[in-house]
């Protein structure tokens, strides 16, 4: 990777630009940091309580019936986003949409087997399992095919 950095006073607004072949985890890692992307917290409702939730500290997020449910090692906790809202706002680098209902932390997970019809089923360090659907197969592939390279 190349940088440059052109310093200069008559500048009104500070700009980059990223030129690229393709959006590697690299690439998305600087997009992810000049967005903002990751939020720091999320609220999260167990009961009546409002909990504080670190990104880092969920296993994963499911939707069921009309609700998102954020799980942790200290239990689930129901949310106010959508999964596509919280997709948007979750780091690339650390969660990865499993299905439709399911948006999984890498970090959370510790192994994964292939399934007869062309699914995985991937293992979380909870013993908690999900399947990632056909479509999103490639995209876990990858993720992990990344991280692998990058230790």
């Amino acid at each position: 990777m190349k940088i440059s950095l052109d310093i200069d006073n008559d500048y009104e607004e500070t700009t980059v630009m990223i030129q690229c072949k393709e959006i590697d985890e690299s690439i998305q890692e600087i997009l992810d940091f000049f967005k903002g992307r990751e939020q720091e917290f999320f609220v999260g409702k167990d009961g009546d309580m409002q909990h504080i939730l670190k990104p880092a500290d969920i296993h994963y997020f499911y939707s069921k019936e009309d609700n998102v449910i954020a799980v942790t090692s200290n239990g689930e906790f129901i949310m106010k986003e959508k999964l596509y809202e919280l997709e948007k706002v979750l780091s690339s680098r650390r969660f990865i949409r499993l299905s439709k209902s399911v948006i999984a932390n890498l970090y959370e997970l510790s192994r994964f087997e292939a399934s007869f019809n062309g699914t995985l089923c991937v293992y979380f360090k909870s013993g908690v399992k999900e399947y990632v659907s056909r479509h999103y197969v490639p995209t876990i592939k990858e993720a992990l095919k990344m991280k692998r390279r990058n230790n």
